[in-house]
């Protein structure tokens, strides 16, 4: 599978690629070189903190009903809150 670099050294991973290595958006990566040439490109283990952010959000998403959006009428104060562990 091949892709292209581009002029600031940019590559889009293909969506294979991206699915084996369990990388979605917003995830970081890792990005080494191997003594013998080529890289490697791996999902970096998401800090503790990312991982509590992350599972905050997708918590408020699963129990709002969707007819008043996934924060539930929420004001963006009550919201924050919830985000950053307050609530």
């Amino acid at each position: 599978m091949a892709t292209t670099v581009t002029v600031k050294g940019q590559v889009t991973l293909p969506k294979a690629v991206r699915e084996a290595a369990g990388i979605r958006p917003g995830d970081r990566v890792t990005v080494r070189a191997r003594p013998e040439g080529g890289v490697v490109v791996e999902r970096a283990a998401a800090p503790a903190e990312e991982d509590a952010f992350r599972q905050r959000l997708e918590a408020i998403a699963r129990r709002r009903p969707m007819q008043d959006g996934p924060f539930g009428g929420k004001t963006t104060d009550e919201i924050m809150r919830v985000l950053r562990g307050e609530d």
